[in-house]
């Protein structure tokens, strides 16, 4: 197996509150972001029709996207061209917590009367519901499926290693691994779905991945410790950057064809597993220097 050129990092250069400074303030600054989301919306993060409710339709028009918004007398919560071999000038227009037959129905009106069609073809192709009640048991079931997966990680770790500060490491950077990228979210105006729930799902296990490989070289081979960091570090940035600039390309390839679901993945992986490189080779070496200098072993 090959790898990226990793230049050893001195870590004797930095104390352990150094290394562990910028992790634990950028963790601070997305709970602070996706508190504040919280109070102003009620959500941390922008909830998408999955867990929200509400209504689509799929219309065909020449107007413009702008047209489009302007269009209706309320202002659509998503407007995204369909890319498709074969597809021209179709669009499909999310409302957010609709389920009113009647409302559709007017909103179907307004797209008719006020936008442009190309020739004499319907311009409202289809309309799709999801009523708020399922929406909001979708949204319990995923955050029941997150919980699950944290606490089964949580518990792994814990049976591997067997003592607190080890497997603390791994919990903590896998907890800053998923909180920053919902913050970058919020930020972004990528909506919570159940298409961007997997990849949170996913950064979980590409944390333990990291955490474990760390943790494994450090704890349990011989070997002084900045030796074992520094084998673990090439192994680790090799598989995680090989990762990312994947994510990387199908986010791009994604947007360019107007995939939005994918091209969310791909960057809230990309932003994630960015997240993973500093907490592992921050975070979590700081707290293992530690436990290994000066803590006191359980």
């Amino acid at each position: 197996m090959g790898y990226f050129d990793v230049p050893e990092i001195e870590y004797t250069r930095y104390s352990n509150r150094q290394l562990a400074a910028v992790p634990l303030a950028l963790l601070a600054v997305a709970l602070l972001v996706l508190s504040g989301s919280f109070l102003l919306t009620g959500a941390p993060v922008q909830l998408g029709m999955d867990f929200a409710g509400g209504a689509e339709l799929t219309i065909q028009t020449t107007s413009s996207e702008e047209e489009i918004r302007n269009a209706f007398d309320r202002e659509p919560d998503s407007i995204q061209a369909i890319q498709a071999p074969g597809v021209d000038n179709q669009y499909t227009v999310q409302f957010a917590g609709i389920e009113d037959e009647g409302i559709i129905q007017g909103l179907s009106d307004q797209a008719e009367s006020n936008l442009e069609a190309d020739g004499d073809a319907s311009i409202v192709q289809s309309e799709s519901t999801a009523s708020p009640s399922f929406a909001q048991q979708a949204q319990q079931t995923a955050l029941l499926g997150i919980a699950v997966a944290f606490l089964g990680m949580s518990v792994l770790a814990f049976l591997l290693f067997r003592t607190f500060v080890p497997s603390i490491a791994i919990v903590a950077s896998a907890f800053s691994d998923i909180v920053i990228p919902l913050a970058f979210m919020s930020l972004a105006g990528i909506q919570l779905s159940l298409g961007t729930v997997a990849a949170l799902l996913m950064l979980i296990g590409y944390s333990v991945d990291s955490d474990i490989l760390l943790n494994n070289h450090i704890l349990r081979r011989s070997g002084d410790f900045y030796e074992s960091v520094h084998r673990a570090t090439r192994t680790g940035i090799t598989m995680t950057v090989t990762s990312m600039m994947a994510m990387l390309v199908m986010g791009i390839a994604a947007s360019l064809f107007g995939v939005e679901l994918l091209a969310s993945i791909g960057i809230i992986l990309f932003v994630g597993l960015a997240t993973d490189l500093m907490n592992t080779y921050m975070l979590n070496v700081s707290l293992l220097r530690w436990y290994k200098f000066e803590g006191v072993r359980s």
